[in-house]
Order: structure tokens, then C-alpha cells, then sequence
């Protein structure tokens, strides 16, 4: 079923009318028109969708997932749908293994029924995983940060890394000088929530109160402190108390204007 047909049938169903939707989402009720029907060239935009999402209670991030399907080309998109129908199997053979505490000759018959492919042939070539570019983080003291609201993998703007497979990896692009001459502001730097961190490691720092971000490297100082010492050796460190900091990601790829 199409985005539109999808948008159509749940507003349908909670019987309001397209004068309804407009006056509450702020668009125009002949474009809201022309993607219900499918004339429009070009799905969405993820402001519109956030609101639809949200007025007519889609869980979030729904829209947004099936417009950027919709921009893939068939063939790709093809072969991401039989990937995902695939893990939905083994996601639920697994379920069934969990729940019934299968022996060997319950295995072997679960495996039959659920018609899985155990064979999955391996690309000599790869890619590699795309990563959402959720904003901007500031490279000087910390500073408001705003991921946009983008459920985990979606943005607006992604970037391609061979060799990274951490679902959850994220990138932003830099903004201030205070890591030059090695991080510049425009750079796009990917950080890896799965990647281990150590002492001097450039780090994405997330603060708990108030909700701030920043880019340092991260030393990890007795009592619990830890360090943010900017690279740029005109700037000063900061010692924050280690509880004030729920978030501390490893920089693992830059990418850079040249």
C-alpha cells in the first residue's frame, strides 16, 4: 500500500475529514490531496509527515520510514524488503525456540516450518552501512544540541562507511574551531555508541542537565571527573562530575572538506 493510501485510510478511519487535517497539520488541503491520491512527484517532506504521525496516531517514525522507502529506487528497495522479511523469520523462530525450550529434533523441525534461508550468500563487495547525519555539535564549550526528533537510522542526510556495522552509529557535522587543526568546522564526523572508549579518544559527550553536546576528547580523571580538552590549544579544558554525562560516543570516521 502506497504513503498516500496509507495517510488516506487511517484518517478515514478516525473520520476526519481533509478541511480537518489542514487547519491542524498547516498545509494546504489540495496538497494534502495530492498525496493521498499519489499525484504528488515527490514524497513528503519529514516536517509534514512528523505532524501527520502525530495527529493521527501512527507510531512515530512511521511515515517518515515508509517515504524514504519510497525514494529508493525498486530495485533496492526490492532487496531491503526481502532482507527485513527474512529477519522478521528469525526474529520469530528465535520467539519460538525462547518459548519452547526446543530440544534438537524440535530445532530441526522449527527451522523446516518456518522456511528460512540458513544458506545467506555473502557479497564479496560491500558498500557499506548508510548513517544518518542527525545535526550539527558544537566543537567549543557545550551547547544546545536538537537531534530533530529522528527515530534511530532516519535523517535527512546520510553518509556511506564501509566497515562500520553499529546499527546505532551517528554522525554531525562540526561547527567552531576549538578541535583544528585535526576536526574542522564542516567535517562530518561518525561516532559508534558501540565503540569501546578510552582515555584521549575524540568523543560526541552528551550532558544530562541541561541537555547539551559537545565534541572533546574525553580523559577520565579520579573522583569520577572526566576531562573534555578541546584540541585546539587556544580553548581551556573542562571538568564535569562523570554523573552529569549520559552519553560519551568514540569518533571513529571524519570525513572532510578539501
Amino acid at each position: 500500500m502506497s504513503l498516500g493510501k496509507i495517510i488516506r485510510q487511517k484518517r478515514e478511519q478516525l473520520k476526519l475529514t481533509l478541511d480537518e487535517v489542514s487547519t491542524r497539520v498547516g498545509f494546504s488541503k489540495p496538497y494534502l490531496s495530492t498525496i493521498e491520491t499519489g499525484r504528488v512527484k515527490n514524497p513528503p517532506g519529514d516536517d509534514l509527515l512528523r505532524r501527520l504521525e502525530k495527529l493521527l496516531n501512527f507510531e512515530p517514525g512511521l511515515l517518515i520510514h515508509i517515504a524514504h522507502m519510497e525514494k529508493m529506487p525498486s530495485d533496492i528497495r526490492i532487496g531491503f524488503e526481502s532482507a527485513e522479511a527474512e529477519n522478521k523469520k528469525w526474529r520469530q523462530f528465535i520467539k519460538n525456540l525462547v518459548q519452547k525450550k526446543s530440544d534438537i529434533d524440535q530445532i530441526d523441525r522449527l527451522l523446516s516450518e518456518s522456511n528460512l534461508n540458513i544458506e545467506q550468500r555473502q557479497s564479496a563487495l560491500a558498500a557499506g552501512r548508510m548513517v544518518p547525519v542527525i545535526n550539527k555539535v558544537a566543537a567549543g564549550y557545550p551547547n544546545d544540541f536538537d537531534d530533530l526528533d529522528y527515530p534511530v537510522g532516519i535523517a535527512d542526510d546520510y553518509v556511506r562507511c564501509p566497515g562500520l556495522h553499529d546499527p546505532n552509529a551517528f554522525a554531525v557535522r562540526v561547527v567552531g574551531d576549538s578541535m583544528e587543526p585535526k576536526f574542522k568546522e564542516g567535517d562530518i564526523v561518525v561516532f559508534s555508541p558501540a565503540a569501546e572508549v578510552s582515555n584521549g579518544n575524540d568523543c560526541f559527550v552528551r550532558f544530562t542537565t541541561p541537555h547539551e553536546t559537545t565534541f572533546k576528547r574525553a580523559f577520565f580523571e579520579p573522583d569520577n571527573k572526566i576531562r573534555l580538552q578541546p584540541r585546539n590549544e587556544n580553548y581551556s579544558p573542562i571538568i564535569v562530575d562523570g554523573q552529569r554525562i549520559n552519553g560519551l560516543y568514540k569518533a571513529v570516521i571524519k570525513y572532510e572538506n578539501l
